[in-house]
């Protein structure tokens, strides 16, 4: 658990999600500038910038976003039961426009639709949202009894800010209750209650431009874009149920509370000792989290196996985290008692009981 700030846009370091020959194919094909409503009329059409990123781009942000989500939503919807901080799931990312840079804007507008600020990114099969009859590019206009913001002004701020006190306020329903939403689709409003699925009080991001660094702060997951390039929804998995697990233990409390030095000092003495304890903490608790859910508990410590060296660093590997060989040895132990106990979902008191232990 690499504990940092939140990534506070998302087109900063844009270009790395996608391999270069997705860009090259986006950026030859021609993209009429979209036109932009703006209470319920439509304005001129918005230029293009020739450095824009291509549709293609957002498809591709797109695509990657709901495997995040879907996974994501399969783990804190399935490990309900073990959380002692829930939330609302409603198998539902959504962002803003603002989130997307001034000159990625038009494009942005394109594929995503933005009606108003808000907008509906994606939404799991299957799902509260789905089953509701909530839409991919939906925008929204009213959540939760509050009504969201207009589009704006085309170059306002890049920020995360309008998105995040929408998540915040999903995050503060009742975990069981429904959600209330209208949304604008081709400029028509349609009003929809989202049954939602209690679940682990997290939510997930993909971080671009961190390769394949994986994080948790307490509230949410982020996880590298470099993993939606070349690994399974199932390896994945065993990344975000690992950062799931650091929060569900309450790592970050715990280890500020315990006065542990990040950074440069990190792996030294007692800093190193108590980081390590707590990513063996969420090693052991993960799996629980994978079975539960319905993956195979092998994948985990086969996955530190056969991927654990491209992801540690292998001999130049933090001393914080044991080394893959180790991982999975351990882990090995986890997936046995897991094959002793056919009860879902698994209870592993001996590890929850951890959350509430100061380290030392």
């Amino acid at each position: 658990m690499r504990l940092k700030a939140v990534y506070q846009g998302r087109m900063s370091i844009v270009m790395r999600l996608l391999p270069a020959v997705l860009l090259s194919a986006g950026a030859a094909s021609a993209v009429p500038p979209p036109s932009v409503s703006v209470a319920g009329a439509t304005a001129a059409p918005a230029a293009v910038p020739a450095d824009a990123p291509p549709k293609a781009f957002f498809e591709a942000l797109r695509a990657a976003d709901l495997r995040l989500a879907t996974i994501g939503y399969r783990l804190t919807s399935a490990n309900a039961a073990l959380c002692d901080r829930l939330q609302p799931q409603i198998g539902m990312p959504i962002h803003a426009l603002n989130q997307y840079s001034a000159e990625a804007r038009p494009n942005a507008i394109g594929v995503f639709g933005f009606e108003t600020r808000l907008g509906v990114e994606a939404v799991v099969a299957d799902g509260p949202a789905a089953r509701a009859g909530v839409r991919s590019g939906d925008s929204i206009q009213l959540l939760a009894g509050k009504r969201q913001p207009g589009i704006g002004a085309a170059d306002a701020a890049e920020t995360p800010a309008d998105r995040d006190a929408a998540e915040a306020l999903i995050a503060a329903q009742p975990p069981g209750a429904p959600i209330a939403m209208t949304v604008l689709r081709d400029g028509r409003a349609a009003t929809v209650s989202i049954p939602a699925v209690a679940g682990c009080r997290s939510r997930f991001e993909i971080l671009l431009g961190s390769g394949l660094d994986a994080s948790a702060d307490g509230a949410v997951v982020q996880i590298g874009e470099k993993y939606f390039e070349g690994y399974s929804d199932a390896e994945i998995a065993v990344i975000v149920a690992h950062e799931l697990a650091h929060n569900i233990l309450r790592h970050r409390d715990r280890l500020d509370a315990a006065k542990i030095s990040r950074g440069l000092m990190a792996e030294l003495g007692r800093n190193g000792r108590l980081i390590r304890q707590t990513e063996d903490e969420a090693d052991r608790l993960s799996v629980y989290l994978l079975a539960n859910a319905g993956y195979d508990p092998r994948s985990a410590p086969q996955f530190w196996r056969e991927k654990g060296g491209t992801i540690d660093g292998g001999l130049f590997r933090s001393r914080t985290h044991a080394s893959s060989k180790a991982r999975a040895t351990a882990l090995d132990a986890v997936v046995q008692d897991i094959a002793r106990r056919p009860e879902r979902p698994i209870l592993p008191a001996d590890v929850l009981a951890l959350r509430t232990q100061p380290l030392r």
